[in-house]
């Protein structure tokens, strides 16, 4: 298989700013573990190393910038897990990967491999612009306007460790989407771009603001329509302005961009971000308003398409596996998408056995996509917001080998977008802040749904858990959604339904009074009893079933009189 080039590759100045990271960073650590620095003193510092301290152990979260890496890096990622993790990494809704049992002493060693491939952990954490994240399938979709990783790579560089916004009020979020189908759940986060054209054909971007999840959850609203292209940085620069002036510093809780949109009303927030964005153009600077063409065109060339060999069509081989193997033709069916390229497809791993952590990888598998990547896949990897590996350019003649592959690593589970694919946060098995454990409830699912045909016969089922209010695993969009809480010293999880993290973002109407733990599944088996049961063809879906029925019959069936709620 013939290497790709489409992958950024860092330049003398980011390596020796990571370098320099990571040998201050080593002090920093030697200062807190000698005494010298006290763990308030310290919080800051690790932080903005991606450094956590949770409930049993320092977890380090590590940027994947828009999901993108190869396997040279993965296997990096295999090798700090083994040495000094317990020989996984878990992949998380950020498109990021978090080692949960790392020793502080251990962590310069860990950034200094991280390095060593042009990775780091810079911006996975504390109040500033956070790890840029884009649609899995960029550079692959039959639907894309545009290649959305050029764009992501600009705003990572233009934001790395940027002067002005590194001590914002809140963390702060960006996602782009290439799409008209919106995988990256752009209105979800603080600033979403989604490419388009204008009539005459230009690309630019739909600029959306305010979107986020958690305590206070808002569907990002537009501020732009269009916007040229060129224009990007120094519009981005102006909301960044106006948030960073006016957002509130004096409660946590009600420091995001959507807040502040909220509290001073969108109109006079538009009026705000135009009047800056004016001031940024027609200023002495103009010129560095927008993004110079030449380092534009400089970016674009590391995001070429694979050198595509024009005999992948597909050859016997596969059609005959097909055919004969059952077990391979429900992979087929369920894990693929269409790819532009006639001859390939892409190719969505799932990290989401029956029974396993969802977004759990360990060291052997990730060494397993790395192989079969560089040799089958154009050594390409992404990582999906949803918690799974994608293959972007998998030539369909190598289609058996491939699978083989995944099913000996315990890979080839056929379940992409069905029931047993759920998203699902660390919960109170690792997270301090969390409340509620989210692992069981998402393996008790998945377990009592693990008859695959039934799960299939069930069709597009998204359920997402979080164990907090936080709301890492997106349970405001789900088509369920489980929200884990502590109710005078219990478990309780609440339920919402008819969530939507597509174009059509929605929020899910909160049915009522929460569940035990053990009552979750009899409760979801219920709710699907009454879909199959009311749902207009087996092509109607359960979210399209919910628009046109409404919450009431679904709730009721939840509650039935037999149902035990708390």
């Amino acid at each position: 298989m013939r290497r790709n080039r489409s992958l950024y590759r860092y330049d003398e100045f980011d390596e020796a700013f990571v370098r320099d990271r990571v040998h201050r960073f080593r002090s920093q650590v030697d200062r807190r573990i000698t005494g010298h620095l006290t763990e308030d003193e310290f919080k800051p510092l690790r932080l903005q190393n991606g450094l956590y301290l949770q409930l049993h152990a320092y977890m380090l979260r590590v940027a994947i910038p828009y999901g993108t890496l190869n396997g040279r890096q993965l296997r990096q990622l295999a090798m700090v897990a083994e040495r000094w993790d317990k020989g996984y990494g878990h992949f998380t809704t950020r498109q990021n990967i978090q080692f949960n049992w790392l020793k502080l002493r251990d962590v310069g060693d860990v950034l200094e491999a991280l390095a060593d491939v042009g990775m780091h952990a810079i911006q996975t954490s504390g109040n500033c612009i956070r790890n840029i994240t884009a649609d899995h399938f960029a550079g692959a979709s039959c639907d894309e306007i545009e290649d959305p990783r050029p764009t992501a790579e600009i705003l990572r560089q233009w934001s790395t460790d940027h002067p002005e916004f590194a001590f914002l009020p809140r963390k702060f979020k960006i996602a782009v989407t290439g799409s008209p189908f919106d995988r990256a759940v752009t209105k979800a986060h603080d600033i979403g771009l989604r490419m388009v054209r204008d009539g005459a054909g230009r690309p630019g971007y739909e600029v959306t603001v305010g979107g986020g999840l958690g305590r206070t959850p808002m569907v990002g609203r537009v501020v732009r329509e269009f916007l040229p292209k060129e224009n990007l940085l120094s519009y981005v620069e102006a909301i960044m302005r106006v948030y960073n002036l006016n957002g509130r510093r004096d409660n946590k809780y009600k420091a995001r961009i959507k807040i502040l949109i909220h509290e001073t009303g969108f109109d006079s927030f538009v009026e705000s971000v135009e009047s800056e964005f004016k001031a940024i153009s027609s200023s002495e600077n103009r010129d560095l308003a927008q993004i110079d063409p030449e380092v534009l065109h400089r970016i674009e060339q590391y995001f070429q398409q694979p050198d595509f060999t024009p005999d992948h069509k597909g050859g016997g081989d596969f059609e005959k596996r097909f055919e004969v193997d059952k077990d391979f033709q429900a992979w087929v069916k369920q894990n693929l998408e269409e790819h532009r390229q006639p001859g390939y497809t892409i190719v969505t791993i799932s990290l989401k056995p029956i029974g396993g952590i969802p977004g759990d990888a360990s060291a052997e598998q990730m060494r397993a996509i790395a192989d079969l990547a560089e040799q089958l896949a154009h050594n390409e990897i992404r990582i999906s917001h949803e918690q799974n590996v994608v293959l972007p350019h998998v030539p369909k003649q190598n289609l058996p080998e491939l699978y083989d592959g995944l099913r000996v690593a315990g890979l080839a589970t056929a379940n992409i977008g069905l029931i047993s694919d759920i998203i699902a946060c660390p919960g109170m098995d690792y997270c301090s802040l969390a409340t509620a454990r989210s692992i069981p409830v998402a393996q008790d699912i998945a377990n009592h749904f693990s008859d695959s045909e039934y799960a299939r016969t069930i069709g597009e089922m998204k359920i997402k858990i979080s164990g907090c209010i936080n709301a890492c695993g997106h349970h405001h969009v789900g088509h369920i959604g489980i929200l884990g809480l502590d109710k005078r010293g219990v478990e309780n999880y609440q339920i919402t339904l008819g969530g939507d993290h597509t174009e059509n973002l929605s929020l899910g109407d909160r049915i009522g009074p929460g569940f035990g733990r053990e009552e979750i599944v009899p409760a979801l088996q219920r709710l699907i009893d009454e879909y199959l049961a009311v749902r207009v063809g087996s092509k109607e879906t359960f979210l399209m079933a919910y628009k046109r029925l409404g919450l009431e019959p679904f709730k009721a069936a939840i509650y039935r009189k037999d149902a035990t709620v708390s």
